[in-house]
């Protein structure tokens, strides 16, 4: 009989914590997989344009950003003030654009690359002329899907 607790009392029992470290490695690669870090160190100072009619974008893995604005402070003592075109984390001429396209479409699985997008983010005072050149590059490569950066007016 001294098997039974006779005072009538049940102890609690211990919380098996045996499986916690693979809960918590599990947790961790899950949002080493899902999170993405920034891509791109700005080079160029932009202020977006204001507009009244915005969407927000729905894949944003489909967008290839084009920067284009003046160089930084940093930068401006050694690329000096003129407006300039940053691809990826690089300045680059208006006639790169077209093969920095082939290569970010040659990135994309085969099924997303009719559905690429081109953002172009562009200071409000830009002109024209260099976005306009920017677009016929982007006729040039086929990259018909282009939309603007700004903030809600």
């Amino acid at each position: 009989m001294g098997k039974f607790n006779k005072g009538g009392k049940k102890g609690m029992p211990e919380l098996n914590t045996s499986s916690l470290p693979d809960l918590i490695f599990t947790m961790l690669f899950f949002f080493m997989i899902v999170t993405t870090m920034r891509e791109v160190t700005l080079k160029v100072q932009f202020k977006s344009p204001q507009a009244t009619e915005l969407e927000k974008l729905e894949k944003k893995s489909l967008v290839t950003f084009i920067y284009i604005g003046k160089p930084t402070q940093e930068l401006q003592a050694k690329m000096g003030a003129e407006t300039r075109i940053q691809l990826n984390d690089r300045f680059a001429d208006v006639s790169e654009v077209q093969d920095y396209i082939y290569q970010e479409r040659e990135n994309m699985k085969e099924e997303d690359q009719p559905f690429m997008q081109v953002s172009i983010k562009a200071d409000k005072d830009t002109k024209m002329g260099i976005i306009t050149d920017v677009k016929q590059a982007l006729r040039q490569s086929y990259a018909l899907n282009i939309n603007y950066s700004a903030v809600q007016r």
